[in-house]
């Protein structure tokens, strides 16, 4: 990961590809790992071209809040934890020399309660360790 990118979310790093986001809840090679209030869901693949190691989907359901505004807010909230801590990912899969595997990464919100950004950022980060070291 270039360094000047390090912190930073782009659009690229966003999954937004239906067939594999069907893929990745499909089971079969997927794994899934809880550290409440957050369920993560990852997949190891072989990388296609030009995408970015790491694609990353956030979901906050309408059952949980009902008001959009509150969802947002910890879409924005897991947005930006994951923007601090990518790093232990791309750092495990450079580590490991895994040029040519990709990792697809969905973070669901558990709880129907709103958490404050410190510990969500500490939730991400432990989940993004997990996945780094089962990778």
């Amino acid at each position: 990961m270039p360094t000047e990118q390090a912190h930073t979310l782009t659009k690229g790093e966003r999954l937004n590809s239906r067939t594999l986001i069907e893929k990745l809840f499909a089971g079969g090679n997927s794994r899934s790992m809880s550290a409440f209030p957050l369920r993560a869901v990852y997949m190891v693949k072989d990388r296609d071209g030009l995408e970015p190691q790491v694609q990353v989907l956030m979901s906050v359901s309408k059952r949980k809040f009902k008001r959009a505004v509150k969802r947002n807010r910890v879409k924005r909230q897991l947005r930006e934890a994951y923007r601090r801590n990518k790093h232990i990912v791309y750092d495990s899969l450079l580590r490991h020399e895994y040029f040519d595997k990709a990792v697809v990464i969905a973070f669901i919100w558990l709880d129907d309660k709103l958490h404050d950004s410190d510990n969500v950022n500490a939730k991400v980060s432990n989940l993004l360790t997990r996945i780094s070291e089962k990778i």
